[in-house]
């Protein structure tokens, strides 16, 4: 996991609910302070003295802006830059990202075409730290008007082609550069099944945290990217084998080999994240 999440679950809360925040923080890993979609019509001056009140703590708070084209980004940046906080999430972004971010920690958020064909310049940008990705706003770019299939459909509730490629293509670029991706939300927070499915995957394909809108998600992210019992059992066999051996060996009839050792690695570390 990045030294920049201090664990899976991701709780988003409006930046203008001065309530919610405190209680969104005392149940996730960590909170994303929003004055973007998740924030509504707010009034600006009232959500930064929220932020700055707040007494959050900066090693678990995400501050997100609005996009760079949104005529309140810089303010929000500069909001940011006034506080201990310094890693924020930077929605919509397009070829590059703009110059007001220099100092900060940037998780640049990919769902916008232009965003999706330069992942490989953004994800270079010693600005940015982690990536982020949205399949709602990138569907409606496409022109589409679902980002999942329906249940009409084959594969009903599963991401389309063009969501799977760009959620896919972001998490392989960033751990070529060494750094770490948060997985989309869930939008239905009731589907408890759906949630721990679409976690479970995002935690065994490397991911290092899953974005939640709700607090009862939290648990549900938790509980996927938690290794079963099983896995930590054979984990912990695995490396401890691999001590007796310079190379390859056998376990249980499989051949284990170093790919599979980090992977055993891996397990332990999330087991005892």
């Amino acid at each position: 996991m990045s030294e920049f999440i201090c664990g899976p679950a991701l709780l988003f809360a409006p930046a203008g609910r001065p309530e919610i925040l405190p209680k969104a923080a005392d149940r996730a890993d960590m909170v994303i302070v929003d004055l973007e979609d998740g924030a509504g019509e707010v009034d600006r001056e009232t959500a930064y003295a929220t932020i700055k009140e707040s007494g959050l703590d900066p090693a678990r708070t995400i501050i997100r802006t609005v996009g760079p084209d949104d005529p309140n980004f810089a303010s929000d940046v500069e909001m940011v830059k006034s506080t201990d906080y310094s890693l924020v999430m930077v929605p919509k972004v397009q070829a590059s990202l703009p110059g007001d971010l220099d100092g900060l920690s940037v998780i640049a958020m990919v769902e916008t075409p232009v965003a999706v064909i330069n992942i490989p310049s953004l994800v270079a940008d010693p600005r940015v730290v982690g990536m982020f990705w949205g399949a709602e706003d990138l569907t409606h770019l496409l022109g589409g008007t679902h980002s999942r299939f329906l249940d009409d459909e084959q594969g009903a509730g599963g991401y389309r082609d063009t969501m799977r490629f760009t959620r896919a293509l972001m998490h392989i670029h960033a751990a070529a550069h060494g750094k770490f991706t948060i997985d989309a939300i869930h939008a239905d927070f009731h589907d408890e099944d759906g949630q721990f499915r679409e976690a479970l995957d995002a935690a065994r394909t490397g991911f290092a945290g899953t974005a939640c809108i709700h607090p009862k998600q939290v648990e549900t992210v938790r509980r996927a990217y938690r290794p079963e019992p099983d896995q930590v059992e054979w984990a912990l066999r695995v490396v401890e084998e691999a001590k007796k051996f310079p190379g390859a060996f056998k376990l249980d009839g499989q051949m284990i080999d170093a790919p599979l050792i980090s992977q055993a690695e891996m397990i332990i570390s999330r087991q005892l994240a």
